[in-house]
């Protein structure tokens, strides 16, 4: 069947669509006196992909600084991070942090 171009409810308008990027969140360690820098770098490098090198200026950041930046994402992805790095700490029975804030 032919459409029917003279009927104006078979007309779509085109409109302009803005669409707004997700609200990002950084994802924080938190250092503490008992968590090895070991376990940290292991944290780093697992979860947030990073090599031997960023995670050891990261961890050494977070040890001297009281708190370090993982990485910034999505909120969903963040939350599933934090909750994953925090469910690892837990498991190795370590005291280790993971926060996330808006950005």
């Amino acid at each position: 069947m032919a459409a029917d171009n003279r009927n104006p409810e078979n007309v779509i308008e085109k409109g302009k669509t803005r669409l707004t990027p997700p609200p990002l969140y950084k994802v924080i360690l938190i250092n503490d006196d008992f968590t090895p820098m070991d376990f940290v770098v292991k944290v780093l490098r697992h979860f947030f992909f990073m090599d031997e090198e960023m995670a050891t200026r990261i961890m050494l950041k977070i040890h001297t600084e009281g708190a370090g930046i993982c990485g910034t994402y999505p909120g969903d992805i963040a939350a599933t991070k934090v909750q994953q790095v925090n469910e690892f700490s837990k498991q190795n029975q370590h005291p280790l942090m993971c926060v996330m804030e808006k950005e």
